[in-house]
């Protein structure tokens, strides 16, 4: 056994009988199962943390279906790579001896351009591949909106207490290292709690104590163990590149927890890191959104104002536009208020589906659409005091419904003062 391979690769299952987690999807009446049993892949996205099987479970796919496979980055790859592969798909799917549509796997392909998700259209609509794509980041916003309706998404979750049980009991009997090894488990409360529902972590953690552990001497894990041998060597469990989540996930929560000293630190170690800079951009922006929000809105404008000025700037000059927005919106009041509103309408959308519009609010550009008393009553607000008219906005059934509520800052409870004022008349 070739002990450089690393060992979430030396047990990278096969089959989905040994795939573990995700029985939402892969379990008897899962869809991804049904799938594979009728033999027939439809195109989609498994969207879902780092760790969770989302390359695995492709590979499983292509295997249990009999399909060729072919893989590409969305960090490396480029049009160019992903027109060759198409024209290999398409001759191959030509071939009458072959029974299975070529499986195109696009690893974080959230990260690839519009120009480069256009290129795939025809081919994944013509059937010349099934597409599986695998992105950590939420494919409504990273993903086109043509080729997401031509895929279905499935969201794969963390791994659980039990599954990362079961995924240790396996690494420990069925390695071919791990299994001559003499290993005396003591606790697992920190080996569970560092690899945080991610499979790779837990085995890279596991390869580590190993590694670092003579061959005449007993493995240890115990809470003591775990944690001095991460503390002596932080990045050493993290081959894959799961340090860049674990980073910018302190980054996001001390700019939350307002503590720019923090923030700035763990904006330093994704410079020193070689981070995408737009990547930080970009959170920045999601920030000033989702967590200064209405508390003050011009958080957007200047993290916004960050994204392009980088753009223009450039590097290194750009890790200062990003330390000045990084401060400012830690140091700025905090609210979630447009956040929650969002949430909770798309989850009255979900509940109650596709409510028809109120007559009056609809717009009625034929005799047609008016005689059927499109936009009849609409109360126009310019034409009254205050640019205000008390008026239905909702459908029917949402008539009464609340969707945003302001937190506790001077600028939400000033707008929430002329509301009240407005409907006082």
């Amino acid at each position: 056994m070739n002990n450089n391979i690393p060992l979430a690769e030396r047990l990278r299952p096969h089959t989905l009988e040994d795939y573990i987690g995700q029985e939402h999807l892969v379990g008897e009446s899962g869809i991804i199962r049904q799938m594979i049993n009728a033999g027939r892949i439809n195109s989609f996205i498994l969207w879902g943390p780092p760790g969770v099987g989302k390359t695995t479970l492709a590979k499983i796919i292509a295997e249990a279906s009999k399909a060729s496979f072919y893989t590409l980055s969305a960090v490396t790859s480029g049009v160019k790579d992903v027109r060759e592969v198409i024209e290999k798909c398409k001759k191959e799917a030509g071939n009458i001896f072959s029974s299975t549509r070529p499986i195109l796997f696009i690893d974080e392909i959230h990260r690839f351009s519009k120009s480069q998700q256009d290129s795939l259209l025809g081919a994944v609509e013509q059937g010349v591949v099934t597409l599986i794509g695998a992105t950590t980041e939420n494919p409504s916003f990273e993903v086109i909106r043509p080729l997401l309706s031509r895929t279905q998404v499935y969201t794969l979750k963390s791994l659980d207490k039990g599954n990362l049980e079961s995924l240790l009991e396996r690494a420990l009997k069925n390695d071919a290292i791990l299994s001559k090894r003499k290993i005396e488990i003591k606790e697992t409360d920190s080996l569970f709690r560092f690899s945080g529902g991610d499979a790779r972590k837990l085995l890279n953690i596991l390869d580590l104590i190993e590694q670092s552990t003579e061959e005449d001497k007993t493995i240890v894990i115990d809470d003591e163990t775990v944690t001095n041998k991460l503390q002596e060597n932080p990045a050493a469990y993290d081959r894959n590149g799961e340090l860049h989540y674990d980073i910018i996930s302190a980054f996001i929560k001390s700019v939350r927890g307002s503590d720019p000293d923090a923030a700035v630190y763990w904006l330093a170690r994704m410079v020193a890191g070689g981070e995408d800079p737009e990547f930080i951009a970009r959170r920045l922006v999601i920030l000033a959104a989702e967590d200064i929000g209405l508390a003050n809105p011009n958080a957007l404008l200047l993290a916004n104002a960050t994204f392009e000025s980088l753009q223009k700037i450039g590097w290194p000059e750009g890790r200062i536009i990003l330390a000045e927005c990084t401060v400012y919106l830690a140091a700025s009041p905090k609210s979630n208020s447009a956040y929650k509103s969002i949430a909770a309408a798309m989850s009255a959308v979900e509940q109650t589906g596709n409510l028809p519009v109120p007559l009056h609010l609809r717009n009625a550009p034929t005799k047609l659409m008016a005689d059927l008393g499109y936009h009849e009553g609409y109360k126009y607000a310019h034409d009254y005091k205050g640019n205000y008219v008390e008026q239905q906005y909702l459908p029917d059934e949402l008539k009464n419904a609340r969707f945003w509520n302001p937190c506790d800052n001077s600028q939400e409870a000033k707008m929430w003062e002329r509301l009240q004022d407005l409907k006082k008349g």
